[in-house]
């Protein structure tokens, strides 16, 4: 196969991968990225895991869909069939770095920005999208929003929180904690954080419009 045939069934194969990547994500994320608050974080993901990032690695799958593999460590769920104290690998669009092709070419599918990045020896919460039904590339709901890293007990995305909690109102009964975090900007603490995610997620606050 010549170096032009195979650069170019490359191309193809990125520009689906990056299609169906974003197809399973709301249109209104795949066009251009708005503020998700709690409520949407919660209601679009289909899993919601908290862990110790483990490795993250890229590569190009054997259709040619450049992808970034991350393996956490699960150590809290609040949603979905993602199994506790067990490690959970995924991969996401797009590689870590530009990479040079076995002809000479350099393939330079990045991760999108608005993609969450990964760091081995972090501490996460993740708010997972289902994984996309041809390629199962999987990512975050509300992209970078949906990642929170934590640093001294404290979780914050990558755009520190703006707009977490905008516009939500929840009639559940809330610990006095819970309630000053609704008002708070910036970092949260991250057990007051997963406690009021895993009981509205649990008692179905969303479905029952206890949480809006």
């Amino acid at each position: 196969m010549s170096s032009l045939l195979l650069s170019r069934r490359m191309a193809r194969s990125v520009l689906l991968a990056l299609s169906l990547a974003l197809i399973v994500l709301p249109a209104a994320q795949a066009t251009k990225l708005k503020k998700q608050n709690l409520t949407q974080l919660i209601s679009e993901s289909d899993s919601i895991i908290a862990g110790t990032v483990k490795k993250v690695s890229d590569g190009i799958d054997a259709n040619g869909v450049p992808y970034t593999e991350v393996t956490i460590a699960v150590g809290d769920t609040a949603k979905g069939a993602i199994a506790k104290q067990k490690d959970y690998t995924f991969r996401q669009f797009g590689l870590l770095e530009p990479r040079t092709l076995a002809n000479g070419h350099k393939l330079l599918a990045m991760t999108p920005e608005a993609f969450p990045r990964w760091h081995q020896g972090e501490y996460v919460v993740a708010f997972l999208f289902r994984p996309a039904t041809r390629t199962g590339l999987q990512t975050t709901a509300g992209l970078a929003q949906g990642k929170l890293s934590m640093t001294n007990e404290r979780l914050v995305n990558d755009f520190g929180n703006a707009g977490l909690f905008d516009g939500v109102d929840i009639s559940a009964a809330l610990s006095p904690a819970e309630q000053a975090m609704l008002g708070s900007a910036g970092p949260v603490d991250m057990r007051t954080f997963m406690g009021l995610v895993g009981r509205a997620v649990e008692q179905r606050w969303i479905e029952k419009g206890e949480m809006k």
